[in-house]
């Protein structure tokens, strides 16, 4: 039996308060930890489904713009994304103060989900009814602002849970890359059979994850998840977006893991869009739409199954060597796999991504709960998808210039060497905000 699971064993909150787990309150403590266990499964499920929507695009991005009214080239699959990213950063924050100010997020969560799978519909419907590639982009807009709500959210609830912020967070990033997994694999099969298929199944994923959704137990972003603890009790003045800007002013710590997720979804964005393109290009490797998603998939599966145990890992041993380690590594196969002469090298290095950004991503978003209190925690986990969303912005709008001017492997070579240059800048920051813990963390906090 282990010391967790002896009576009167002492288990950390999510906001690091001990919770009796024995004795005569343990009874209680137990069911609180099935409760959080139960919507940890369902919120990651929501995650899951939100991801899946999204990337189902992805792999047929070439032909669905040209369904849509645009012309050919990854000029138009670029302001297809950017449109939808943009609608993220404006919202994402607005989205978690909201939350935090009404003290409820699984209203919220279910109103983007399902609103989100509507624009759906309404963008396949677009054809039909004559209207052009302008219109599918303010769909976009429309579709982003709504559907961030129900991702960012998600997230944000998962924080307000038991159970270690590495493990909480590993869920999110478990979720995140099976989704994504998920998404380019059956997305690119349904691009195959026709260019609006995956948009459809969008709009039924997400209506599904909104339904989910409101099975969540909500708790109010004020208060405690703590037994005993009277939400009522906790200080609630000064919360929100304001007090989280302050917050950095005062931390600096907490624009740490702002620049690493930056720089971590924008090397996403980069193969969400050019890495389609690339992969289906003639003059690279001519894969289908099902071949990139495939290709796609072998970096998302690593990155899903490895999530949770990584982000575990980052709870005993501290968040330096997860962050700094990841994002070196991450930086270099990024890289190789822009120069890799043949597809299987290509192939196997997408594995090697997927592994490293497992690494680094949940410690990077347990880092923002370490440092912020729980009633600021929707508009912090805001302000961080705001960050990540301007990284993806970024992704897209570099990625798409510098192929479209300097070709591929100068592309591959910017951005793997930003992750690069961004991980050597701030290492003395990460180690000054997560010494490590442990035999492991401690040589990495004082190599």
């Amino acid at each position: 039996m282990s010391d967790a699971d002896s009576p009167g064993a002492v288990e950390p909150s999510a906001d690091g308060r001990s919770v009796d787990a024995g004795g005569p309150a343990g009874g209680s403590a137990f069911d609180a930890r099935e409760a959080d266990a139960a919507d940890r499964r369902r919120l990651g499920a929501v995650v899951l489904a939100v991801l899946i929507s999204q990337v189902l695009l992805y792999p047929g991005v070439p032909d669905l713009v040209v369904a849509l009214g645009a012309p050919a080239g990854i000029d138009a699959g670029m302001w297809f994304l950017v449109a939808e990213f943009g609608a993220f950063v404006t919202f994402a924050v607005v989205w978690g103060a909201l939350s935090d100010a009404l003290g409820r997020r699984t209203p919220l969560i279910v109103a983007g989900a399902l609103g989100g799978a509507a624009s759906y519909v309404a963008l396949a419907s677009l054809p039909g009814l004559g209207l052009g590639f302008e219109a599918a982009l303010l769909v976009r807009v429309v579709g982003g602002a709504l559907t961030i709500g129900a991702f960012s959210l998600s997230i944000t609830l998962l924080m307000d849970l038991r159970g270690g912020n590495g493990r909480n967070m590993g869920t999110a990033g478990l979720a995140i890359g099976l989704g994504a997994a998920v998404g380019s694999v059956v997305g690119g099969a349904l691009a195959d059979i026709g260019a609006l298929y995956p948009v459809y199944a969008g709009a039924v994923v997400l209506a599904a994850a909104g339904l989910l959704a409101a099975t969540v137990d909500d708790r109010a972003g004020t208060g405690s998840t703590d037994p005993g603890v009277d939400s009522e009790t906790v200080e609630s003045d000064d919360v929100g977006f304001g007090a989280v800007i302050a917050r950095a002013r005062t931390t600096p710590g907490l624009l740490v893991p702002l620049a690493f997720g930056f720089v971590d979804r924008l090397t996403a964005g980069f193969f969400a869009l050019v890495g389609v393109y690339y992969f289906q290009d003639p003059a690279t490797f001519g894969l289908s739409a099902a071949g990139a998603g495939a290709t796609l998939a072998l970096f998302f599966v690593p990155f899903a199954l490895l999530q949770s145990p990584f982000g575990a890992l980052s709870d005993r041993i501290g968040r330096f060597l997860p962050v700094v380690a990841g994002s070196l590594a991450y930086g270099v196969v990024t890289v190789g796999v822009g120069v890799a002469p043949i597809y299987p090298i290509a192939a196997g290095l997408m594995v090697l991504v997927g592994v490293c950004g497992a690494l680094m991503a949940p410690a990077t978003m347990a880092l923002v709960t370490d440092l912020v209190e729980p009633e600021v925690r929707g508009a912090a986990m805001g302000l961080f998808n705001v960050s990540g969303s301007l990284g993806f912005l970024t992704g897209f709008l570099i990625g798409g210039s510098a192929t479209d001017a300097f070709g591929y492997t100068p592309a591959f070579l910017a951005v793997g060497g930003l992750e690069l240059a961004i991980a050597i800048a701030l290492l003395p920051a990460v180690r000054s905000i997560s010494p490590g813990a442990g035999v492991i963390g401690r040589l990495g906090a004082e190599g």
